[in-house]
This record gives C-alpha cells, structure tokens and sequence, in this order.
C-alpha cells in the first residue's frame, strides 16, 4: 500500500479450535483462510482468515494465551475484553450471511436500525456469535 492513512489491520481473536473457527468463516462469511496449511503442519502459531485486502482475523489458539506477557494482565484477558467485531457488508450479502446463518443453525439477533458506526448511521444490523463465542455484529449502509 502506497496510501499512508491509518487503517484497521487485524484483530486477533481467542479461539479453542483454529481450524474449526477458520471453516466457520470460510462457510459463513466467505473469508479466506491465511496459513491454514502452515497451522496444521505446526510451521506457524496460528492461522488467519481475510476480511479484504487490508484486514484479516487472527484465529489465536487460546492454549497461547499463558504465553501473553509482554503487557501485564494480557494473558488473563483471553476471551473478554472485546464486547464485538462489526463487519459492514453491502446489503445484497448482508441477506446473503444472515441466510447463511440460519441454515447452519447459528442464532441471530433480530434486525435493528439505523445504528451509528463508522460510516455514519447503517441501514440494518444484526449480531451472531462463532463457535467460540465471540460477539460479531453485521450491517450495512446502502
């Protein structure tokens, strides 16, 4: 990237399976999974999986959480200081995941409105957990 403005990186979330949490998002969101082979073949510490070109989730196996020392207390902060993870969608795949959803039995809210966020008020929201029970919300603008 040559554009210097900030931007959202990654988020690392905590996970009990990281293989099991990268097929969750591959079949739910369709996100691509970042060093899956490398994972399983033990030659990396955790996988990833890709929002877009600019962001991607970190699938941290929560054994790894003990190994969290460089700021004191991170390791005990494995699994709750996020309250969510909200993922702004166009509105035809918004239908599209939520549909997704439903069919793999994952609960979800109820559809709200007109919510704040970083593109100003969304049209529609919704929130749904995976399977380690991290919060994410979808919405979208258009």
């Amino acid at each position: 990237m040559t554009d210097h403005t900030a931007r959202l990186d990654h988020v690392v979330l905590w996970v009990r399976d990281p293989i099991g949490s990268a097929e969750f998002y591959e079949k739910t969101l369709g996100m691509e999974p970042v060093r899956l082979t490398d994972f399983a073949a033990g030659q990396v510490p955790f996988p990833s999986v890709r929002l877009n070109e600019e962001t991607i989730l970190d699938l941290m196996p929560q054994t790894m959480a003990e190994r969290m020392k460089m700021l004191p207390g991170a390791a005990e902060s494995a699994g709750h200081p996020v309250n969510h993870v909200c993922i702004a969608l166009p509105g035809d795949d918004f239908d599209a995941l939520r549909a997704r959803l439903e069919e793999s039995a994952v609960p979800v809210s109820d559809i709200g409105f007109d919510s704040f966020g970083a593109r100003g008020m969304a049209k529609r929201s919704f929130y749904f957990r995976d399977p380690d029970g991290n919060v994410f919300e979808a919405r979208h603008y258009d």
